[in-house]
C-alpha cells in the first residue's frame, strides 16, 4: 500500500509526513517555538522523525547531526531538510539514540522529543518508537539520559520534552544529579490530565 502525506507547518517551514512517520503534534510545536541554539553551535537531534526539530535548528545553527532508528523517518527528514533548503548543513544517521556517535565526540546541544507515553502492551511497529515509552513512559528516556551528558561541550545544553504522565520531575532530578543546572524552558497543560514541559540541563562544569 502506498503512503499517503500529510503536510505540516511550523517556524516558517515546510514538512511533508508520510504515514510511516509520526505526525509533529502539541509537544514539538511547543518544542520548535522554544527551540534556541547559536549561529555556531553543532546540535545532535536524536529522534528526528520527520526532521521538524533538526531542521529549524539547522536554520540557526553551523551543522545538525539527526538521528533515528525508524528508516522511513530518516527518508522523511532528508526530503524535509532539502525542501528547507538546509540540507548542506544536516547530516543523517540511523541508531538507536546516541549510539552512533563515535566515542570522544562533543556538541553544544542534544536535543529529543522522545516516546514518553506509558505502554503496557508494547506495538512493535517503527511508528510506536516515537510515542511508546514502555509500562512507565520512561524506558527511553533513562537510557538517554545515563547517555547524553557525556557527549556535551562545556556550556552545552540538553533540550528534552516531557510529560507529567512519565514524571517532569525525574528528568530534573536525573540531570541535576549529573551536575547540570536545569529548569523548565517552557510548559502546556493538554488535559486535564497531562502538562508537557521542554526540560532544559546544562552543563556547568569547565572540562570539555
Amino acid at each position: 500500500m502506498q503512503s499517503s502525506n500529510r503536510k505540516v507547518f511550523c517556524s516558517d517551514c515546510e514538512f511533508n509526513v508520510p504515514d510511516t512517520v509520526y505526525e509533529p503534534a502539541e509537544d514539538s510545536f511547543l518544542f520548535a517555538d522554544n527551540l534556541e541554539v547559536g549561529e555556531m553551535d553543532v546540535v545532535v537531534d536524536v529522534g528526528t522523525g520527520c526532521g521538524i526539530l533538526g531542521i529549524i535548528a539547522a536554520k540557526k545553527a553551523r551543522k545538525v547531526l539527526a538521528i533515528d532508528v525508524n528508516p522511513h523517518a530518516l527518508r522523511c527528514a532528508k526530503e524535509n531538510a532539502r525542501l528547507n533548503r538546509v540540507a548542506d548543513k544536516m547530516s543523517f544517521v540511523r541508531g538507536d539514540l546516541l549510539q552512533p556517535i563515535k566515542t570522544g565526540q562533543k556538541f553544544d546541544a542534544i536535543i529529543f522529543n522522545p516516546p514518553y507515553l506509558p505502554v503496557k502492551n508494547e506495538d512493535r511497529s517503527w511508528l510506536s518508537c516515537a510515542w511508546s515509552g514502555g509500562p512507565d513512559g520512561r524506558q527511553v528516556i533513562d537510557r538517554f539520559l545515563d547517555e547524553a551528558p557525556r557527549y556535551l561541550h562545556r556550556r552545552g545544553q540538553i533540550l528534552l520534552m516531557q510529560s507529567s504522565l512519565s514524571g517532569i520531575d525525574n528528568a530534573l532530578q536525573s540531570l541535576a544529579k549529573r551536575g547540570m543546572n536545569v529548569s523548565v524552558a517552557a510548559n502546556r497543560r493538554l488535559t486535564f490530565f497531562e502538562t508537557i514541559a521542554l526540560v532544559r540541563g546544562t552543563r556547568t562544569d569547565g572540562s570539555n
